[in-house]
């Protein structure tokens, strides 16, 4: 991540502070494992921005470096200047950290005093004015070289790794929707108009695609080998490791040629029918390897799962509301055949038949990834596209050790979620489907921020 750093100027207020800010956060970013891009010093007064006249500058400066950087830190050495600070900024296109110094008891004389806990309702008044976006974190006003900075600096990283992720990408449509499954209905044109592009692709192209290749083809035979790396294959047939290879491969030619960042799959049933195999175990893989891949073609969990990858650095799951647990009314089973990457389990996971179609079409569900979820602080997250909207909640919880019985198949766990009932009453009366997307940590915070402030959607509540 890079950040490029503004500071700001007011001309009655002490000179001397916007030398040691300046100093204050290029130590603060490199410390915390960031890169920066810092004005000249001699481009204006203290190489600080105050008037209108320095703002341009700034701005003419920052189109210059367009692309380089993910984020803008706006330092508030002191009371600054709005002005210049609007000027500068109103066009730079990223996330913005509002940033201000404290004063300290001692010195209060004035050329000590900053005012900045002042200052900085100011610069976000006019921010909101002029519908400019902008993040505020707590406490109102931090030291740069203070722990909590380097909290805030970390948060607003995955701020920008959210945003500027989510801006613009492209999902692919990997199969038309299961006609049993209208939950799963989605608005194309709604999604384009947030900046996330839609590629379909039809199943039976896919089908054509597995079938013209060669069980001894180099790439198949590679492909296969990965997979039996990544999962125990030990009671997996030959044929059924081909083939997932061959699919497997497919998806990939997919993933590389139209450039998706996404993928939704119609994992059922024609691919049991037709090809006798269950793609579970592919997802699975894909979302290991940090390429977000929801199943029953859940487009609006593929949006959620990116935004889940992003916040956290890690792969996100597509899981059902599948189970209570027993009489405990905070306590759920989340689950799915297999879709969920390894980095989210306990073990690496064991691929089987899927009990549900062995039920009527013995052996046909080859490729299911059975295990257990791990333990860890969730944050759980899912969304629709009504109306030219994407309306969006985000929750926290706690995946446990909790052991569920030997005969439940694929890949669960239990989360516990304070006041899970009420959540789940707001979640039936809001519309929203019966899968919920997931992620290891705590990053509601981060979420929110991206979708309210940056991404226009509309964020629900279902904590209050």
């Amino acid at each position: 991540m890079k950040f490029a750093l503004y500071f700001g100027n007011r001309g009655f207020m002490p000179a001397e502070l916007i030398e040691g800010a300046r100093e204050d956060m290029v130590k603060a970013v490199t410390e915390a494992g960031y890169e920066y891009l810092i004005m000249d010093r001699e481009t204006t007064r203290y190489g600080a921005v105050e008037t209108r006249d320095e703002g341009r500058l700034y701005a003419k400066w920052l189109k210059f470096h367009e692309g380089e950087y993910d984020g803008v830190i706006l330092c508030q050495p002191i009371f600054i200047d709005e002005n210049g600070a609007i000027t500068a900024l109103q066009d730079a296109g990223v996330p913005i950290l509002m940033q201000a110094y404290p004063d300290e008891i001692g010195k209060m004389d004035f050329a000590h005093r900053r005012d900045a806990f002042c200052g900085k309702f100011s610069v976000t008044d006019v921010f909101e004015q002029y519908q400019v976006p902008y993040t505020v974190m707590t406490p109102h006003v931090v030291h740069p070289l203070t722990d909590a900075f380097a909290q805030n600096l970390h948060d607003f990283a995955a701020v920008c790794r959210v945003v500027n992720g989510m801006k613009k990408f492209t999902i692919g449509c990997i199969g038309a929707r299961t006609t049993a499954f209208k939950t799963v209905r989605f608005d194309e044109i709604t999604m384009q108009r947030h900046g996330i592009n839609v590629e379909s692709f039809d199943l039976s192209e896919l089908f054509e695609f597995v079938r013209a290749k060669k069980d001894s083809d180099a790439s198949v035979l590679r492909k296969k080998e990965v997979l039996e790396k990544y999962a125990d294959f030990t009671r997996v047939p030959e044929e059924k490791k081909l083939t997932l290879a061959k699919i497997g491969l497919v998806i990939d030619e997919y993933i590389e040629d139209y450039h998706l960042d996404a993928v939704a799959l119609r994992c059922w049933n024609e691919m049991e029918t037709y090809l006798r195999v269950c793609p579970c175990v592919l997802l699975s893989e894909l979302n290991d390897r940090g390429i977000v891949a929801s199943c029953e073609i859940d487009m609006c969990s593929a949006i959620t799962m990116r935004a889940l990858q992003l916040a956290t650095e890690g792969p996100a799951a597509c899981l059902d509301w599948n189970n209570n647990y027993g009489e405990n009314p905070d306590k759920v089973i989340l689950f799915h055949c297999g879709s969920t990457a390894r980095k989210l389990m306990k073990e690496k996971g064991t691929v089987t038949s899927h009990k549900m179609f062995d039920k009527t079409d013995l052996g046909s569900g080859f490729g299911t990834n059975e295990g257990r979820i791990a333990a860890f602080p969730m944050t759980y997250s899912n969304c629709k596209t009504e109306n030219g909207k994407i309306t969006v909640y985000v929750s926290e919880g706690e995946f446990t050790n909790d052991g569920i019985e030997e005969g439940f198949f694929g890949c669960g766990g239990v989360a516990e979620i304070a006041d899970l009932q009420k959540k789940l009453f707001r979640l039936a009366r809001g519309g929203f489907k019966h899968h919920t997307t997931v992620a290891n940590g705590h990053v509601k915070h981060i979420l929110e921020e991206a979708f309210r402030y940056y991404l226009g959607y509309d964020v629900v509540s279902i904590d209050d």
